[in-house]
């Protein structure tokens, strides 16, 4: 049976930081299963029998917030009722000091779909039942005030239908996971626990929570042919290359929980390209058969570029911790400076305590594809959905945006839908006027088609398993090498004719490779929709204003950008941010160089990045699915790099081996570079 947008909103969750407690009271992880009434051995028939509990009072004492809510439950339970964690506010210290816990029946209904023949039931009756507590001085929380009387029926007989009051027992969750291993229909799996215990009214759990808990078990579930597949695709890159890495993650009963690898061309890349880093979880939210999860780069083209493959089992923070802290030690412990991934909780938790320098952004096209999803429920949603949109792409700075959300929240009285609120809670992740001043590499955009593309687009579909994946896997890389070498060609051997007589123009052709020189006369060519019409001057710096027309969906409007301008360094920085999110000077920069008549870019606006002239490394690297990494330089590359990695083991077992090796490397890139020095770290 569906739920209402309200009830998902009574039913969310509340972080409270500083008692560390989750309160999570549903299966979904969206409300915690508190107290447990009793632990009932798997033996006993009256699964849902649970002790006399005393009605609540004022003045009443808890220790926690969970035992609260334990409490609360159990009353609930013999009353007939349910429960949800209705609100919270913080105190000025910023510490929590008033929660309410409510009949889940609490709140009007509100009917919010356009279609009168598809309503969906509606359980909100305006009940007033609930308890609400403050915390003490002393650390205990204490009932300040209470209302026990229900405005609706209640029934304990049919309490277990009640999100907050379904449990399972370990035993049936271990009987869950084998028949899910032997392809069980749920119904099936389900009869038997009703049967032991007398019928299933003595269930505590429903048919749809075995649903949801076989889908989240917590091991690869491998198809005949699977498992050995993968094994030779390891031993096979292990004997190319032995660069390649990869690990398993095995639960304590030895069953395979997770797997990574990543192959000696995506590790060398890595060093080139791993400062923006995205962790595609597309496969996983789309349902593919494949659970998998690719952490993709971009290269000097603007191309993706695979940097490591995961086989995960579940989406929880401690599978995604596991993942990253492998993937770390896989580049050396050297992590990306920013990291793009889906908007999920488990995600933020595991990047944050991987990746804590990091900066972490959330794809925005996986938050707009879940608009339907979240807000299909209200009358206005086509409108709601367009407004929101607007909001997003074309709000150019953090106030603009803040107050056009506002609007947006009023205007349609979407104050209590819980994503939104989430969303605007981490607006600093996402939304393009709070991210632009952090470089992305092109790997997001501000336009509506931003999107974490599938490395593996085109050739991975919602069928493939994991043997067809391994035999496709040399395939799609050998493409991708393919790709990335007829660019490179193109650049090097041919350029794209200049547009303006502009000596910067030149400068930029001859310095950056193909794909990203296009992206800079596009800047050049948006200059003639720009105009300055201001200056400040001050000692070094000068202030412009630079007018531009821009387009916002189907109309264009006049929008001002401040440009600063240091007279001593020619250094120029604009508030739109380009350059800082991608890597190209932009129009209102290259505007003001020239009304300051200069003509050539200061060499802090070239990026090596960018640069076709610079050698990478990974293009050296010998790997099974290119035959062309196999010539002579490339051999000569990786004996040199092997018999380094050899030195560098023997060396460091003691200071003196290591400062002799230091001084014979010294020397020979005096040699050979010509005044290149190795220095004790």
């Amino acid at each position: 049976m569906g739920m209402s947008m309200e009830e998902e909103a009574s039913s969310s969750s509340l972080s409270m930081e500083d008692n560390k407690v989750n309160i999570d009271i549903d299966m979904d992880k969206r409300i915690v299963d508190a107290t447990e009434v009793r632990v009932l051995d798997e033996t006993e028939t009256a699964i849902n029998a649970i002790e006399k509990v005393e009605d609540p009072k004022v003045g009443m004492l808890f220790d926690s917030v969970n035992e609260l809510v334990g409490f609360y439950k159990m009353y609930g339970q013999e009353k007939g009722f349910g429960v949800s964690i209705r609100t919270s506010k913080k105190g000025s210290d910023g510490k929590l000091r008033y929660v309410t816990i409510a009949c889940s029946h609490m709140g009007k209904h509100r009917i919010r779909s356009s279609n009168p023949l598809k309503l969906r039931p509606q359980s909100k009756t305006d009940c007033k039942a609930k308890l609400s507590v403050v915390l003490c001085p002393d650390g205990k929380w204490m009932v300040n005030s209470m209302i026990l009387d229900h405005n609706h029926g209640l029934n304990p007989d049919k309490v277990r239908f009640y999100r907050c009051h379904r449990t399972s027992q370990l035993s049936v969750k271990r009987m869950l996971e084998k028949d899910d291993i032997d392809s069980t229909r749920v119904n099936k799996s389900s009869n038997p626990f009703g049967l032991e215990i007398g019928g299933h009214e003595h269930l505590r759990f429903l048919e749809k929570d075995c649903r949801d808990y076989t889908s989240t078990v917590k091991y690869l579930q491998f198809r005949p042919g699977d498992a050995a597949a993968m094994q030779s695709y390891f031993l096979k890159m292990k004997l190319d290359n032995s660069a390649f890495f990869y690990s398993m993650d095995f639960g304590d009963d030895a069953q395979l929980r997770n797997v990574f690898w990543v192959d000696a061309r995506s590790r060398a890349a890595f060093k080139e390209f791993g400062d923006v880093v995205a962790f595609d979880t597309t496969y996983l939210i789309n349902k593919y058969v494949l659970p998998f999860a690719p952490f993709i780069g971009v290269n000097h083209h603007g191309q993706q570029a695979l940097l490591g493959c995961a086989l995960i089992s579940s989406e929880d923070t401690r599978t995604f911790t596991w993942l990253f802290e492998t993937w770390l030690a896989s580049i050396s412990g050297c992590p990306p400076s920013a990291m793009i991934t889906a908007e999920d909780r488990a995600l933020k938790n595991a990047t944050e305590m991987v990746f804590p320098s990091a900066r972490h952004r959330w794809c925005l096209s996986h938050i707009m594809k879940k608009l339907p999803e979240k807000l299909k429920g209200y009358k206005q949603y086509e409108s709601i959905k367009i407004c929101m949109q607007n909001v997003v792409y074309d709000s150019i700075s953090k106030g603009e945006f803040e107050e056009s959300w506002g609007r947006l929240i009023e205007n349609y009285n979407l104050e209590s839908s819980e994503w939104l609120l989430w969303l605007y809670e981490e607006r600093h992740r996402w939304v393009p006027a709070f991210v632009k001043d952090t470089f992305w590499a092109g790997m997001s955009t501000t336009k509506r088609n931003d999107s974490m593309r599938t490395f593996f687009d085109g050739h991975v579909n919602s069928k493939t398993t994991l043997k067809q994946f391994t035999e496709l896997y040399e395939i799609v890389l050998a493409k991708k090498v393919e790709n990335e070498y007829n660019e490179e060609c193109s650049s090097f051997n041919s350029c794209l004719p200049c547009i303006t007589p502009y000596e910067m123009e030149k400068q930029f052709q001859s310095a950056y490779t193909t794909a990203k020189f296009k992206e800079f006369q596009q800047e050049l060519i948006g200059k003639i929709y720009c105009n300055s019409f201001s200056c400040k001057e001050s000692a070094s710096i000068s202030e412009y204003a630079v007018g531009e027309d821009v387009s916002t969906g189907e109309s264009h409007r006049r929008v001002t950008f401040n440009v600063l301008f240091n007279q001593d360094t020619n250094e120029v920085n604009c508030d739109c941010c380009l350059f800082e999110f991608r890597g190209i000077l932009c129009r209102h920069q290259i505007v003001v160089l020239h009304q300051r008549a200069i003509y050539r870019a200061p060499n802090k606006y070239i990026l090596p990045r960018w640069s076709k002239a610079v050698r990478r490394r990974h293009t050296r690297v010998q790997i099974s699915y290119d035959k062309r990494s196999q010539t002579p330089e490339a051999l000569r590359f990786e004996k040199t790099c092997n018999a380094f990695h050899e030195l560098a083991d023997m060396a460091g077992n003691s200071e003196e081996r290591w400062e002799k090796v230091a001084g014979m490397v010294n020397q020979l890139h005096e040699e050979m570079k010509g005044g290149g020095c190795l220095r004790k770290q």
